[in-house]
């Protein structure tokens, strides 16, 4: 049944046909006004049934961009349905009395192809106005992982820094703006430092605020360790933060090595937990890959993180990279790419050298505030080097 509300202009000369028609559309439910031209149409009119007689031929295009048009005529009347036809009238019906049903078939098909096309209006009109919306969000967004990678850099050591003989260097490359790696170095007292280096699961803002977490506690258990031993530091330290990151329920865990460095004894006393790939160490020419295992970080409660120790040289070298450095790589199987990295690890005497091993610009790697495509995983890469350095 066709709504009441619709109304229906019909346009024709006065007289017997034009009210019998009136009449014949009023009888399917529709509203009905009687025009004898096309001025004067009301605004709400929602088709108009035109005869060919009373409207013309360059009134057409002018009726049919204002709304749906079945155009009707007698039977000797087909030239003048050509000029609506050609003025873009797609409905068209001779002798409409004698044909009422397929009247109103006409009118019902143009009213619901009018309404398909308000609709689609519409729909294109709420997509340009969400597509604005979404472009202001994004750019809100860009605009805070900026500020938010910024204050992270602030976080983060000076690229190169000596402490107790040992220098320090490092590159660290977000996948974007924000980055789920982190690291430290940092003085105990004259004779011991410690450094970390993480890399919390997942990107972007919620990784990174884990990273802002662990800066805070590690600075906090730092300035409280009271009589803890520093060579214990590593193993507590990981239990800690591993209570502490499923005290959150944040769902974030992270891979970590923590590393105690005594300057007197010539020692690194570490605890990991999961890290890969694991941190590689040139002592007098050679290369060898620390040994250790511990679970990740954050995911499972009671767990106790093993101390570890090997000895140091005056010129030792030791490199730890995040898991990101992989995908720069070639090779089929984690085997192959971890023999790729060692290889270049053992011609390499700086971070610089190293990333040009890697294929990665040195230039882009450190300014992390580039535009540029997202990468697909934060690449860090740190350097400890001594003790042959002067103290900073």
């Amino acid at each position: 049944m066709a709504s009441p509300k619709n109304l229906l202009a019909i346009i024709d000369l006065p007289g017997a046909e034009r009210d019998a028609l009136a009449r014949l559309i009023d009888a399917q439910g529709f509203e009905v006004v009687m025009l004898d031209d096309i001025r004067g149409l009301p605004a709400k009119t929602a088709l108009a049934v035109a005869h060919v007689r009373a409207v013309d031929g360059g009134q057409w295009s002018l009726l049919v961009e204002r709304l749906p048009v079945v155009a009707v005529a007698g039977g000797q009347a087909e030239g003048a349905l050509v000029e609506a036809i050609d003025a873009g009238v797609s409905e068209y019906l001779f002798e409409p009395l004698q044909h009422d049903d397929l009247l109103a078939s006409l009118i019902a098909r143009a009213l619901t192809r009018q309404a398909a096309v308000t609709r689609q209006v519409q729909e294109r009109t709420d997509l340009v106005e969400h597509n604005e919306t979404l472009e202001t969000h994004l750019a809100m967004l860009r605009l805070d992982q900026q500020a938010g990678g910024h204050i992270q850099r602030k976080l983060l050591p000076a690229t190169t820094q000596t402490i107790n003989g040992v220098q320090c260097a490092y590159s660290l490359t977000p996948s974007l703006y924000l980055s789920g790696d982190f690291l430290d170095f940092q003085r105990i007292d004259e004779r011991y430092s410690v450094f970390y280096f993480a890399d919390v699961s997942g990107h972007g803002a919620s990784s990174a605020f884990v990273t802002v977490l662990l800066k805070y506690l590690c600075n906090r258990w730092l300035q409280e360790r009271g009589d803890a031993a520093p060579s214990a530091l590593p193993s507590i330290w990981l239990k800690q933060l591993n209570n502490e990151l499923l005290d959150t329920g944040i769902g974030k865990h992270a891979t970590v090595f923590v590393g105690v460095i005594d300057r007197e004894l010539r020692y690194l006393h570490y605890s990991l937990g999961a890290q890969l790939p694991m941190p590689m160490l040139i002592s007098s020419g050679d290369l060898v890959t620390l040994e250790g295992e511990g679970m990740p970080v954050g995911l499972f409660p009671h767990t106790v993180y093993p101390s570890y120790g090997c000895e140091l040289t005056d010129d030792f070298r030791m490199w730890l990279c995040s898991d990101g450095v992989l995908e720069c790589l070639p090779g089929s199987s984690l085997e192959q790419r971890l023999g790729e990295l060692r290889s270049r690890i053992a011609t390499c005497s700086d971070v610089a050298a190293l990333q040009t091993r890697l294929g990665m610009n040195a230039t882009e790697a450190d300014d992390i505030a580039t535009e540029r495509q997202a990468l697909p995983d934060d690449l860090t890469i740190m350097m400890l080097s001594g003790f042959d350095h002067d103290n900073a």
